[in-house]
């Protein structure tokens, strides 16, 4: 199965053919039990954005939250006056349930340092 600069180039190679045609010179087929063939189609478009640089919902990417949408990086006071931060961000710093911070608070800003840590550490 072809991958990045390889799979882009393939395709590009390729020009107008089928789109099975298209998977199946790329390599993204399979046998099935029976001796037939399966083209993997889901395989192939995913190989294929990620060689154009989108990532699909990978967990652990940095700056891609639920679903692969881009994290904005920005939070929102709620009416109720909770600022909620959310998960993909926590699951970014690899935060656990339990895990408690210290508020510091500025000129209008709101900085959170690990309890016991200090706030000089990097970003």
């Amino acid at each position: 199965m072809l991958t990045g600069s390889d799979l882009l180039t393939k395709v590009k190679d390729l020009g107008d053919v089928s789109k099975s045609d298209l998977v199946r010179a790329c390599g993204y087929v399979s046998t099935k039990k029976d001796g037939g063939e399966r083209l993997n189609f889901t395989a192939f478009y995913e190989a294929l954005l990620e060689a154009k640089g989108v990532s699909l919902g990978i967990t652990g990417v940095a700056g891609i939250g639920k679903g692969g949408r881009k994290l904005s990086y920005v939070a929102t006071v709620q009416g109720n006056g909770n600022l909620l931060i959310g998960k993909a961000y926590t699951a970014l710093l690899d935060l656990k349930p339990g895990d408690e911070f210290e508020i510091k608070l500025g000129r209008k800003q709101i900085r959170l340092v690990p309890a016991g840590g200090s706030d000089e550490d990097d970003d």
